[in-house]
């Protein structure tokens, strides 16, 4: 029960995060178009579009972890864990397409600079440097899991393009190189493409339902089969529901004569103690209790 009201609360919290980082967000953005606007700073509008898109990816996370608290229901008896999961995929993919479209604008000035008033261009981006810290700061005090990470790299990717503006506008008040803002785009679109792949990654490895990172399936096999009184582990399956909820299944045959609840037991002590896994799902029976079964003590199929 306290384990359940510590994760609601931890839960509860994100979303709060997610929706202050939302408002911060969004607040901003309408301050760039009207920035960049006055000012004719195809940087700013750029921005902009770049702020707007993360205000999507925000708006999606949100939405995302108020179904992941939603209860359980015997159609989903996880619940809704995984639209975490599936949101932070779409971020992902949201950046990788941001730092595309970063690529194309750059090209474009490139070839087509304009006069801009660098002042405004600098104070608005200002602005958004503090807002984007304020806004990191808030994500990272909201817990560790995939979807406020990518949050985060998306809040990391809107502070990038606000130093990048800073500093194309500053090259533009003392130098008039107009250019420097399409060079800036370039460098924060090659940021924004590696915040992308990592996100991609982990969802894409948890949809899969791939071993953690970090647990060694073939070990977690081993110590299981090295408790005292089990003879075999197999079917071993290890994978994640959402961040931070790791699971394991097994099936496991012990000495004729042993207390199956005990080693089960014992089990689920040693997996939850040294390898985190504390949702777990044990099949334990004695040697020989089903006809026809296959003994095989030196193979395991781990996953």
């Amino acid at each position: 029960m306290i384990e359940h009201q510590h994760e609601h609360g931890y839960r509860a919290q994100s979303r709060r995060a997610l929706g202050l980082v939302l408002a911060l967000t969004v607040a901003y953005t309408v301050c760039e178009i009207v920035g960049g606007w006055l000012t004719g700073s195809l940087a700013l509008l750029a921005d902009a579009g770049h702020m707007l898109g993360d205000s999507a990816a925000l708006a999606l996370a949100l939405v995302a972890a108020w179904l992941a608290a939603r209860p359980a229901t015997p159609e989903r008896s996880f619940g809704y864990r995984r639209a975490e999961i599936l949101a932070a995929l779409v971020n992902g993919v949201a950046l990788a397409v941001i730092a595309i479209w970063v690529f194309i604008e750059a090209v474009q000035r490139l070839d087509n600079p304009r006069e801009i008033l660098g002042g405004w261009m600098l104070a608005v981006a200002l602005i958004g440097l503090v807002v984007n810290v304020v806004a990191a700061g808030i994500l990272s005090r909201a817990g560790d899991n995939l979807n406020v990470r990518a949050a985060l790299r998306h809040v990391f990717a809107d502070l990038a393009g606000s130093v990048g503006v800073a500093i194309a506008a500053v090259v533009v008040l003392t130098t008039g190189w107009d250019r420097a803002d399409p060079v800036a785009g370039m460098a924060i679109g090659v940021l924004i493409l590696g915040s992308s792949w990592s996100i991609v990654r982990d969802a894409v490895s948890i949809l899969l339902e791939a071993t953690p990172t970090g647990i060694d399936a073939d070990e977690v096999g081993r110590r299981m089969a090295s408790v005292d009184g089990v003879v075999e582990v197999h079917d071993l399956h290890i994978w994640t529901i959402t961040s931070g909820f790791p699971t394991l299944s097994a099936h496991v045959l012990v000495r004729r004569g042993d207390d199956c609840h005990l080693r089960r037991r014992e089990l689920e002590q040693l997996l939850a103690e040294e390898f985190g896994l504390e949702h777990t799902t044990l099949q334990v029976e004695h040697v020989g209790e089903r006809s026809g079964l296959q003994i095989e003590p030196l193979r395991r199929r781990a996953r």
